[in-house]
């Protein structure tokens, strides 16, 4: 009876060390795939054309508000940044923008040219339209999912 007992306990014991395995290595493998594919970022940037911060984004506090005047067109660069504020270099992600009032300004994802050598991160074209205040959230798109939302909405206001 004793001979029973500890042969049964082998089964159960090597049952649930190769559970064990398979869970852990299938945990490693899907972290390290996720490293590779996904831009893990805390937070983003936004220079208008001669590189100074208009806008910032990190970890959920804001500095900075978009503004602009009636039929002006302003051109802002988006860098996304890292958990230490750095730079986060990404490629083949896609920019989307939205819930923005466009009677009020027009924020749309720049659009570049296959050829374009000097391509610094995304772009955004910022209209103004009418006088008043708007606000959009930004995204960063990957293979059909967001690997980044902003946690605030961008201001913008229209003088």
């Amino acid at each position: 009876m004793q001979f029973l007992f500890i042969r049964a306990m082998k089964a159960h014991l090597i049952f649930i060390l190769i559970g064990m395995f398979l869970i852990t290595t299938s945990c490693e493998d899907d972290d390290h795939e996720h490293d590779e594919e996904h831009t893990d970022a805390d937070g983003f940037v936004l220079e208008d054309e001669n590189g100074s911060e208009v806008y910032r984004e990190f970890e959920g506090a804001i500095e900075g508000s978009v503004s602009l005047s009636v039929g002006d067109t302003l051109e802002l660069s988006v860098h996304f940044l890292d958990h230490d504020g750095n730079e986060i270099e990404h490629e083949e992600d896609e920019l989307v923008v939205s819930e923005n009032d466009a009677n009020i300004a027009i924020v749309e994802v720049e659009e570049h040219e296959e050829d374009e050598e000097e391509h610094h991160g995304a772009g955004l074209h910022v209209i103004g339209v009418s006088a008043g205040s708007t606000n959009f959230k930004l995204q960063l798109m990957h293979d059909g999912h967001a690997d980044y939302t902003s946690t605030n909405n961008v201001p913008v206001v229209v003088n």
